[in-house]
């Protein structure tokens, strides 16, 4: 075996635990998904517009809050994940895995960042709305819920939740086409990423916005399962 096969398949004994804490991580994260999606299917598409939306999170509210407990949960999952799969895959690509890992990284801080935060605020104000008892108590919270309902359907929002993680799966799966990973691993994570990058960027995503999510991240958890089991396993090596 040549030298630069020894070092790409060779692991890192000190960074046992970290393939460990990042498989079971990423088992974490596909069974959160496995159990989000669901959730996110039953309560149905989030209407648009500030008032709807108030309506439709005043009859699903138990449903939002477990997405949104589960979700923060993935994401902050995603972190352990995206430094496993570093150290995994560095002696391959170093730069084209700081970069994977990076976007994995900015995926997870923008979600917390924007996208939980302002879903909880909905909830909260849908209970204040429906708890209204005059019609000008009730167009306040129809005017902050317009505010954040506008914020939700920028284009940022595909770019952040499709779009980088895709970008960082893509890489990753690239990488893993010559290193400890099977192949079936590393074609999944190309075509999650081919499909969310199309998805993200196309026409399908104007009018598909969360038919796009769903499909995107049940290509993730199969690829996070996947990647888990095999981090895992390098850390018991």
């Amino acid at each position: 075996m040549s030298v630069q096969k020894m070092v790409v398949h060779a692991v890192d004994p000190d960074g046992k635990w970290l393939y460990r804490v990042g498989g079971l991580s990423a088992l974490a994260v596909g069974l959160g998904y496995i159990i989000i999606i669901p959730l996110y299917m039953m309560a149905g598409v989030p209407p648009s517009g500030g008032e709807a939306k108030l309506a439709y999170l005043a009859e699903n509210t138990a449903a939002w809050w477990a997405i949104i407990g589960l979700s923060v949960l993935t994401d902050l999952l995603y972190i352990p994940v995206a430094f496993a799969l570093y150290l995994a895959l560095r002696g391959i690509n170093r730069g084209a895995m700081l970069l994977a890992a990076a976007c994995l990284g900015l995926f997870a801080a923008l979600e917390l960042a924007i996208s939980w935060p302002n879903y909880a605020a909905m909830i909260s104000l849908s209970g204040q709305y429906s708890a209204a008892a005059t019609d000008t108590q009730r167009a306040v919270f129809i005017a902050g819920a317009e505010y954040v309902s506008v914020l939700l359907a920028t284009p940022l929002v595909a770019i952040y939740t499709i779009l980088v993680p895709g970008i960082g799966i893509f890489i990753a799966g690239l990488v893993m086409l010559k290193g400890i990973f099977s192949k079936s691993t590393a074609y999944w994570g190309v075509v999650t990423g081919s499909f969310a990058l199309i998805a993200s960027v196309g026409p399908f995503l104007v009018s598909a916005l969360d038919v796009a999510i769903i499909i995107v991240s049940t290509l993730t958890m199969v690829w996070f399962w996947l990647v888990g089991y095999r981090l895992y396993r390098l850390g018991q090596q």
